[in-house]
């Protein structure tokens, strides 16, 4: 085992935001489906800013885009931890693939929803 010295204040959050950059590249650059909902997020944000009408609005509008891509990247990381545990078919990987998956889709859903309630009745 090593023995680190674990670094703090302003040094572990430079440290912390290069961790969270380099998941965000490794998403974007291993993940179809991150840069679908990335490239869906981009025009949706500004978006969500010009059609909400106050602050709430434009937090549920811009939230649930920002939800649906929270979702995917713990969807991936569990994607990646099971296919990491091995190539083998196993009931138990693939219920928590396919749960991850449908978290993903209700997210989705939820978005979709919040959108369509925020924006019908005013």
């Amino acid at each position: 085992m090593i023995d680190r010295v674990k670094a703090g204040g302003l040094t572990r959050l430079v440290r912390a935001c290069g961790t969270s950059l380099k998941g965000l590249a490794g998403a974007y650059r291993e993940e179809a489906a991150f840069r679908q909902e990335l490239a869906l997020a981009l025009i949706a944000l500004p978006l969500g800013l010009w059609l909400g009408h106050s602050g709430v609005e434009r937090a549920l509008l811009l939230g649930s885009v920002l939800m649906v891509l929270i979702v995917e990247l713990i969807n991936s990381a569990i994607e990646a931890v099971v296919d990491r545990s091995g190539l083998e078919h196993h009931e138990l990987a693939a219920l928590a693939k396919d749960i991850s998956s449908a978290a993903v889709l209700m997210s989705l859903l939820m978005c979709a929803l919040v959108w369509v309630l925020v924006l019908l009745y005013r």
